[in-house]
């Protein structure tokens, strides 16, 4: 079926040429024949294609893990050619990785970590990935508990693992990493628990989107301080259900972490300055253009209009609040102007080659996460497209927002990135060059070294039309004695609001 170099009916026992190796081309050729697979088959055929499709995937992997270790090693060469100090060899390899993988550059460079483990020091874990004995899930997390031992530990610890293959294929992945800790310990103790310790040196704080305008947050902690925290949680969730609290255990146990930490008396008082962006009607005019959090994404219009009704709300006084203190609004505006219809925002530069912190934020709310294809990492960094060492200004258009890793990986020879400049392209609307190209108005193409691009567009904008409207929309009949951006929301914003350019 995939074969179309005369390799596939040559007839048991008869001789002739080995089929080529597979290319690109090749393989792109087996994927457009999977999607014609025959559906007209019996239960028993269908559990057959499962299973082989299954090992095809783990083939793969190992396939793809072999081609990352070959690219490693040829780049190290070619930057060895050009002068490339040795510490600094292989720097963006692993981002070339995720590009071609469509994963995160972070993934990529784990991903080129686990290929390198798998083909140079594990060859029966390599084996069996290769044959489809094993997923790559699995593999990852044989690895992941070998990572402490060195190089002939770890092929012991491979050798060990694999003595009895059926056996190890029969166990699920709970007691598989039960049974690799077990051989990493006995094969050298110190550094299992040397590993141990040098984890609670990585104990932090992450923050990532949820569905439906919910964040998770999580904390890495050391396994005593961890329960301690689940303890104390569920201790306070469940006198509070006991004296008839009419929240649910879990919700009690997220408000009483909020209030704790943040010192307030209730989770709801929290004062935080959110970087809400939002069209003006939106806001006042109970628009529904939804509206965006820088981190976070896109959110409802009326979600945004209650965060900020919430934050007067709690504002108003419940107590022995004065006056003047009840009039005091938590929730601060940051006028940000776009441009009407596409909903670009307006460009700021600077003569500096940081940033400074105007034109920083406003990189920031543009961009939203990492500039990098498939990268959805913070920015940290205020990136020059065209590097300021070679004339590059410091503007909004020679700037993307980006990771630490995803800048670095930039440093490397070969790489290079522009600015793309659409002003001809029939959907510009007529801005001038450069202001408006893709759905947030600034797009930057990245070249790695071996030729391949790939373009990132800024994130559409609140107030951005579709590129193709043939009108702007007319405007909206106001209700007879009512102003246009009369709202309930805006009565309620005639307190003292804080306004800061």
């Amino acid at each position: 079926m995939f074969d179309r170099r005369g390799g596939r009916d040559r007839g048991a026992g008869q001789p002739g040429p080995d089929p080529a190796p597979p290319t690109s081309a090749d393989i792109g050729g087996w994927r457009e024949a999977l999607a014609g697979i025959d559906r007209d088959v019996s239960d028993v055929e269908r559990v057959d294609q499962l299973r082989v499709l299954e090992e095809l995937k783990a083939a793969a992997a190992a396939a793809q893990a072999r081609i990352a270790v070959d690219l490693d090693l040829s780049q190290r060469r070619e930057q060895e050619a050009a002068g490339v100090p040795a510490v600094r060899r292989g720097r963006g390899v692993g981002a070339q990785v995720a590009l071609a993988r469509r994963e995160s550059p972070h993934q990529g460079g784990r991903l080129l970590g686990l290929a390198k483990a798998l083909v140079l020091e594990m060859p029966h874990t390599y084996a069996a990935l290769e044959s489809g004995a094993l997923s790559e899930w699995r593999a990852t997390v044989l690895v992941r508990e070998s990572i402490c031992l060195d190089a002939a530990a770890r092929a012991a610890f491979d050798a060990a693992l694999w003595a009895d293959p059926v056996a190890v294929g029969r166990l699920g992945t709970r007691a598989l990493v039960a049974r690799a800790r077990q051989i990493a310990y006995r094969l050298d103790a110190a550094s299992v628990v040397a590993r141990a310790r040098r984890a609670e040196h990585e104990r932090g704080v992450s923050l990532r989107p949820a569905p439906d305008t919910m964040t998770y947050l999580t904390g890495l902690l050391p396994v005593a301080q961890g329960v301690g925290v689940w303890a104390a949680l569920t201790r306070t969730a469940d006198a509070l259900r006991a004296q008839g609290d009419g929240r649910s255990r879990g919700q009690i146990m997220a408000d009483t972490l909020v209030e704790r930490v943040t010192g307030q008396a209730s989770a709801e008082r929290v004062p935080i300055e959110v970087q809400l962006v939002m069209t003006d009607k939106a806001l006042l005019a109970a628009d529904t253009e939804p509206a965006v959090i820088p981190g976070y994404g896109t959110v409802p219009a009326q979600f945004a209009r209650d965060l900020i009704t919430d934050r007067l709300d709690a504002s108003a006084g419940t107590g022995g609040e004065t006056n003047a203190d009840a009039g005091k609004v938590l929730a601060w505006l940051r006028r940000l102007f776009t441009a009407p219809g596409t909903g670009e925002l307006v460009a700021l530069d600077s003569r500096r080659r940081i940033a400074p912190p105007g034109l920083a934020r406003f990189i920031a709310v543009r961009d939203q996460a990492c500039r990098t294809n498939w990268c959805d990492a913070p920015i940290r960094h205020r990136d020059h497209v065209v590097p300021a060492a070679e004339g590059g200004p410091t503007t909004a258009h020679n700037l993307r927002g980006a990771c630490e890793g995803c800048n670095y990986a930039r440093q490397a020879p070969g790489w290079t990135a522009r600015t793309l400049d659409t002003s001809n392209d029939d959907n510009t609307g007529g801005n001038t060059a450069g202001q408006r190209a893709g759905p947030g108005g600034h797009v930057v193409e990245l070249t790695t070294p071996t030729g391949h691009r790939y373009t990132s567009d800024a994130p559409p904008l609140p107030g951005r039309r579709p590129q193709r409207a043939t009108a702007p929309p007319g405007p909206q009949a106001a209700r007879p004695g009512a102003r246009a951006t009369d709202s309930a929301l805006e009565h309620r914003m005639r307190a003292d609001f804080a306004w800061t350019a």
